[in-house]
This record gives C-alpha cells, structure tokens and sequence, in this order.
C-alpha cells in the first residue's frame, strides 16, 4: 500500500496505472440500455448476492431508526460502543451503485469499537426502505387534501440528486440524536456514495470529516442522452424504469440520466474549504478515470486534505483484500478530525 504520508493541506500521491476511462465504463450500448428501460436488451433484475454473516460484536450495540426524506420512510440502523454513555463523535456512511446498507455493517461495528456512533441507511426504494411513489392516475379534480390513489413504486433505480437529498435528510435527523454529538459529524462513502457523500459535504457545513473512498467525482457520459431523457420524461414519454434493471456494469439499477447534469461532487466541495476531505485512490482502478478525482483534490482550497493512493488493488479490491486498509485510513482520518 502506498500511503500518503504528507501533513494536511500537503499533496502527495503515486501515480494510479491501469486506469480505463469512464467512457469506456459507459459504453454506448450500455448508455442505450439506461435510457430506453423498457428495452427487451435489458437484463432482468439479478438476484442479490447473499451477504456474508456478520454478527454485531458484543462490545457494540445495535439498534433501528426511522428517518423521514420528503416524505417517505428511511430505515437505518445505529451501532454504538456499549461500554460508555454520553454523546460520541458521529459517522454516518454511504454506500454505492446498488447496494444496501447490509454490506457496511463490519466497518460500522469497527467504528463503533472505535467510540463512534455510526449510522447507516437505506436509499429511498432500496434494501429495507420504502419507496417513492408516484401517481398512477390524475388526482381528483376538486384536489382534496387527502384522498385514496393508485401509485406507482419508485423503487431501485439510480438517481444521484434523491440519493443527495436522502443523506442530507439523515444529516439533518442526527442533529437531534440523543447519542450523537453534532458537532462532530463525518461522512464516509464508498465509490458512487463517495461522490454522494462529498456533494452533501459541500453544501451542509456542519459535516467537519469525509473519507471518499473509490469514488468517481465527475461523470459526463451520461449527459446527451440525460437531454434527451429529460424532455422525454417532462412531456411524459418516458416513465422511470423498472425495479433493479442491471443496464451497466453488472450494477444493479438503471441510472436517471437528467438528473446527472446537475451532480458535480467535485465542484460541489470546494463550496466546504473548513471540511477535513481523505480521498483513497486504487491504484489499478477500471471503472472510472481517476483524473478528475486528482484534480479534484488538488483544487480543493481546504487546509486538511489527504489523497491516498492504494496500490496493487482494483476498485473491488476494497471491499476484499484491501478492505481492512481502506478501513484503518478512514479510522486514522476521523480520530483526527472529529476527536478534537
């Protein structure tokens, strides 16, 4: 692995190789597919990988919430240490393209033996959170406040600005979380939640941490057809897709391609020069281009900032044999800045 080991504000990194270019990762026919959802071309929804059993440790304590995003029922859990009371610094994390908060729950048992309190959830339409609806028929004409409908499920699709909304609505719940101490949140995300997570970030200044992690920062191959989708969906040619449609990638839901024109994480977070923001690198990445993420951190204008670069692992290499290093990174990160 090689580390960083420049003070904050300092850059100094190995130069990733092996890097494919997004646009070779959004291929023209699978920009295609993510468009024209009800294609016969798109795969059915494949059946989940089963998580590995994870049992919370017995130093760690677990326990389930409700959060509420515009109107809709988020799950989440929370894990914190069981050996001390009082407020603790807190993390709450973010996952990627198509998964659930079931695979985080190692790193936030870790966290939590660590003296964090730790929350994670469910994307709207995801995993154990219910999904947003939309009407099937027009309302009633008289326009009640309240009435009995039709609705359609919103449920596992890829939409960049409603996951943003639902991460900035778990930012706002814990604010009133008895166990956490406000003052002192991070945010920890993970490849396309990464991105997420630093777009949060740069819009809401309580967030004193980040650790992205795998994370794609800018993403354009989506936008011709995200124009073209957009004014098909507008004028009501174009309804969303399907449940968990695998149109890129082998990642499980189809993307809302407009509503990647107005995701920019890495202009985004410079709008936060006082957040503390760790950005891990692999060193042999073949999803996405690297550069713009490098970029990213060389003009972000904060004092604390950190780029590490982990080499002789691949993107999914840091949820495999990297996976502890990429944890005691993020560990080593928040112990700096939330602990003061």
């Amino acid at each position: 692995m090689a580390q960083n080991s420049a003070r904050p504000g300092q850059l100094r990194y190995a130069e990733p190789r092996g890097v494919a270019l997004l646009a070779r990762y959004f291929t023209p026919a699978v920009i295609t597919l993510a468009a024209v959802v009800t294609s016969s071309l798109a795969q059915e929804p494949r059946r989940a990988q089963e998580a590995a059993a994870f049992t919370v440790p017995d130093d760690v304590s677990e326990r389930k919430a409700t959060i509420w995003s515009d109107g809709t029922r988020m799950a989440a859990h929370l894990y914190a240490p069981k050996s001390a009371s009082g407020r603790f610094p807190t993390i709450i994390m973010a996952y990627g393209w198509g998964g659930t908060m079931e695979r985080l729950r190692p790193e936030a048992a870790a966290f939590a033996q660590a003296g964090y309190l730790v929350v994670v959830f469910d994307y709207r339409g995801w995993g154990e959170s219910d999904s947003r609806v939309i009407l099937a028929d027009p309302e009633p004409a008289e326009r009640p406040n309240r009435f009995l409908a039709e609705v359609i499920a919103v449920r596992e699709i890829l939409d960049p600005l409603a996951e943003v909304e639902d991460l900035a609505n778990v930012v706002h719940w814990v604010q009133a979380e008895p166990q956490s101490d406000a003052s002192r949140i991070g945010l920890w995300g993970t490849s396309f939640g990464g991105g997420i997570a630093a777009y949060v970030a740069g819009y809401d200044h309580r967030i004193k941490a980040l650790h992205a992690q795998v994370a794609p920062l800018e993403l354009h191959a989506l936008d011709q057809i995200g124009y073209r989708d957009g004014t098909r969906r507008a004028r009501g040619e174009l309804g969303f897709p399907a449940p968990g449609l695998v149109v890129v990638s082998g990642l499980r839901g189809a993307p809302i391609a407009e509503h990647f024109l107005r995701y920019a994480p890495a202009q985004i977070l410079n709008h936060a020069p006082d957040c503390a923001v760790q950005i891990v690198l692999a060193g042999k990445e073949a999803l996405f281009d690297v550069g713009p993420v490098i970029a990213a951190h060389a003009s972000f204008q904060g004092a604390n900032k950190n780029l590490v670069v982990i080499q002789n692992a691949g993107h999914y290499d840091l949820y495999g044999k990297a996976r502890a290093a990429a944890r005691r990174l993020a560990l080593q990160w928040f112990d700096r800045y939330l602990r003061n």
